[in-house]
């Protein structure tokens, strides 16, 4: 029996409507469209929830979480609600993190994930290859150079010859009056993201006026040593025979920083100690870590919680609503997750992650809340944005407020 041209007609306008919902992300998710549906778009993270060494991303799961439920009470994006089904843990542990951005990508069938904050994160390639978005704290060398990968403030290791950050030596300069004829030491772990921070942190200082005294990642990347002893006397004797003026660590772990700390004050430092983790109520909780940590100053990339900007009125209050602490990690999954927002209204109705990118390739934002964002730039070096939080007797205040400076080259 053959069938009359009016029913082969219908049947090839309904062949052509169901391709065409395809391809836009509206009908059954397909490559390009996994996670994307005509009322939702589905995403996840993965974060450093537990270490050896006690160093947590943790609070970023709630803080993307909170700027998702805000967009979502107010309509989603084109008429979008964003699925957010939180974050896998890879443990610092680079095999666990390719599993977990398999998992989401396979079997959760994410659009994106978000937020990513994992210091030895296994997932990069996988995600690079599959062509999935994925946003958060870019600080290590595998996010940079990637056509999928969006750190909300930049690719913070670039390569040689890229552009890197001097906001943080700036700012610790600015809080001492200037840099020049002032010497720093750089503190690293035998790891693949602290290592590298080495070069480019030490840079910052240097592009500051500050004369370096040394650097180091002799210390195991796993756990803190019993004796610190040979590498505090190292960093006392380090300029010229005596103790630098600044101290920058650039550790991933409370318990690094808490001992060194510890020790350099017992052995009589006096100088500057500054790091980029401490900025979190969890590292002052402990009686001795708050001793070891008092007057140290935390190196945010956001503008702080204390501000009175509008900005960060409006974070605090979405991030209370869920009940996340206002710690680092909280405001990093909240500014990834405002960054991601952000592509998504400039993507359009019609979204597929190939579309997606497309859009990414001509992106930039500016918030007071953690400045400046530009891709593709941003892809191979940091925003230049940051800002400088005193701890004393176990609360915070604004040294430096948030400032954005010119990068330099690598």
């Amino acid at each position: 029996m053959t069938t009359s041209t009016p029913f082969r007609v219908l049947a090839l306008g309904l062949t052509a409507a169901l391709a065409a919902s395809c391809a836009t992300g509206k009908g059954a998710a397909g490559g390009g469209s996994a996670g994307v549906t005509a009322s939702s778009i589905k995403v996840g993270g993965v974060l450093t929830v537990t270490s050896p060494t006690g160093y947590s991303t943790g609070g970023a799961e709630l803080g993307a979480k909170a700027r998702f439920a805000r967009a979502n009470a107010e309509g989603g994006v084109h008429g979008r609600r964003i699925d957010f089904v939180g974050a896998e843990d890879d443990g610092m542990s680079p095999d666990k993190g390719a599993a977990a951005a398999r998992k989401l990508v396979q079997k959760e069938k994410v659009f994106a994930l978000l937020p990513v904050s994992a210091p030895q994160f296994g997932g990069a390639e996988f995600l690079e290859q599959q062509k999935v978005p994925w946003f958060g704290w870019a600080t290590g060398p595998f996010w940079c150079g990637k056509a999928t990968a969006f750190g909300f403030n930049g690719c913070l290791a670039p390569k040689p010859g890229q552009q890197t950050q001097t906001w943080w030596g700036n700012q610790v300069a600015a809080q001492l009056g200037g840099g020049k004829g002032k010497t720093a030491w750089i503190q690293a772990t035998d790891s693949t993201a602290s290592k590298y921070g080495l070069t480019t942190i030490g840079r910052s200082f240097t592009a500051a006026g500050f004369t370096l005294a040394g650097t180091s990642a002799a210390l195991p990347a796993q756990a803190p040593p019993q004796d610190w002893s040979p590498y505090v006397n190292k960093i006392m004797k380090s300029a010229g025979g005596k103790a630098p003026d600044v101290l920058v660590s650039v550790m991933a772990g409370g318990k690094f920083n808490s001992g060194l700390y510890a020790a350099l004050k017992q052995a009589g430092f006096t100088g500057l100690i500054t790091d980029a983790t401490s900025y979190d109520p969890k590292a002052v909780a402990d009686p001795q870590a708050r001793k070891a940590l008092d007057g140290v100053y935390a190196a945010p990339q956001f503008e702080p919680y204390e501000s009175d900007l509008p900005e960060i009125a409006q974070m605090k209050t979405d991030l209370q609503k869920v009940g996340a602490s206002l710690d680092q990690h909280a405001a990093t999954g909240y500014w990834s997750a405002d960054v991601f927002l952000k592509m998504l209204e400039k993507t359009g109705k019609d979204l597929t992650r190939d579309s997606f990118l497309k859009a990414a390739d001509a992106f930039s934002y500016e918030n007071k809340g953690f400045g400046r964002i530009s891709y593709p730039a941003a892809k191979t070096a940091s925003n230049g944005c940051g800002a400088l939080v005193r701890l004393q007797n176990g609360g915070f205040t604004v040294a430096q407020h948030l400032k954005c400076f010119d990068n330099t080259t690598l």
